[in-house]
């Protein structure tokens, strides 16, 4: 007794929504932020830019990019509560609780969180892309005793992150690498935690809610936490000495999945990949430490050979972001520092045109009617 059309597991192929942000051609390898193509965005573009470019539909002038820039910086703050709140935090807390739990805080304080009018979404977007990056930052630190870093308004969104992060000026090299990595990262269409966000916001409850269901959506290791798992792999590797080729080998003879290759939507190359490939070559042999790269690399073509299987961006993001110094903890709240542009460009599109997200189940339990038997005679 069927409720609806037969469905397909993980809505695999599912239509949910119609949207204009994101364009995805699994087969020929595509990923474009309305209209644009990811590599002329990583090229050319900047993480400021891209996030223009997703909450107001197009690429801004010279002086329009300006002012976000100084608007984006401008929100480069922190209400003390939330500073005092994370300070008192177990410090075994995992980054990303902090970050699930912290984003819920900030409502609080937000002065726009009582409207779901566009403009005040816009608001609460420069709000919570600045607070977001700040917090992942501040929590590492706090954890690790140090004092926190005030923000630097001259200074990128990426370049600011890694001051916040490091306590010192980044180098040139790895800012334009995170630069990099963050619009790679902006967006990608229907995945789960842009679904959650979109689900959320479908209820008229606030932004914050919808990005605290993001955030719990991304927590889990099935959609944000591959890239650990992949640094964590070639840490094991290289601490008991083994040769690369030879541990996946073991692995897959184990019937054990290797993290960061094969996506439900890419058939070809991931082609945010492509970028991240060249940025942890870059990144590695800059620093006179490529070994995590050459380690990536064998294991890339011996997936590619052996098993027919592309690496997907969480692959080499791995590599990348340890030769930045970020910790692999820190792997997926970096993640929700990118995406926050497109999970918020969601939010404001599904509350623009807004009807309730309610789906339907495929019914495969026990047939109607069943008989009722009476307590005392069970």
């Amino acid at each position: 007794m069927s409720t609806t059309l037969p469905p397909t597991k993980g809505l695999e192929g599912v239509v949910a929504a119609t949207s204009s942000i994101c364009y995805i051609d699994g087969d020929r390898g595509i990923l474009a932020y309305r209209g644009y193509d990811i590599h002329d965005l990583a090229d050319f573009s900047t993480f400021e830019e891209t996030c223009y470019l997703l909450w107001y539909g197009k690429l801004p002038s010279r002086d329009e990019l300006k002012k976000f820039r100084t608007r984006l910086a401008g929100e480069r703050k922190l209400d003390p509560a939330i500073i005092k709140w994370m300070k008192e935090i177990p410090k075994t807390a995992t980054p990303m609780e902090v970050l699930r739990t912290m984003v819920s805080a900030l409502s609080f304080y937000d002065p726009d969180e009582a409207s779901n009018e566009h403009d005040a979404n816009l608001r609460k977007a420069f709000r919570l892309t600045s607070q977001i990056a700040m917090i992942v930052a501040y929590w590492d630190r706090i954890r690790k005793g140090k004092s926190i870093v005030q923000p630097d308004t001259s200074l990128s969104h990426a370049g600011n992150f890694l001051l916040l992060l490091n306590g010192e000026k980044p180098t040139d090299t790895a800012e334009k690498a995170l630069d990099v990595a963050l619009v790679l990262h902006a967006d990608h269409e229907l995945n789960a935690s842009t679904f959650a966000a979109r689900v959320t916001a479908a209820t008229l409850a606030d932004i914050h809610s919808a990005i605290t269901s993001a955030l719990g959506a991304l927590k889990g290791p099935l959609h944000g936490g591959a890239n650990e798992a992949v640094m964590r792999m070639l840490f094991a590797i290289d601490k008991a000495r083994q040769d690369p080729v030879e541990h996946v080998h073991n692995l897959l003879a184990q019937k054990k999945k290797i993290s960061g290759f094969g996506h439900r939507v890419y058939h070809t190359e991931d082609p945010r990949a492509t970028h991240l490939r060249q940025m942890s070559r870059d990144l590695g042999y800059s620093s006179g430490n490529p070994k995590w790269f050459d380690m990536s690399h064998q294991i890339e073509e011996y997936m590619k050979r052996e098993k027919k299987l592309n690496a997907n961006v969480d692959f080499y993001s791995a590599s990348t972001y340890t030769a930045m110094a970020i910790d692999v903890d820190l792997f997926t709240p970096v993640f929700a520092v990118s995406r926050i542009g497109g999970c918020a460009a969601h939010v404001i599109e599904q509350l623009d045109d807004n009807r309730l997200i309610r789906p339907r189940a495929d019914y495969i339990g026990p047939s109607y009617p069943q008989h009722y038997t009476p307590l005392d005679q069970r």
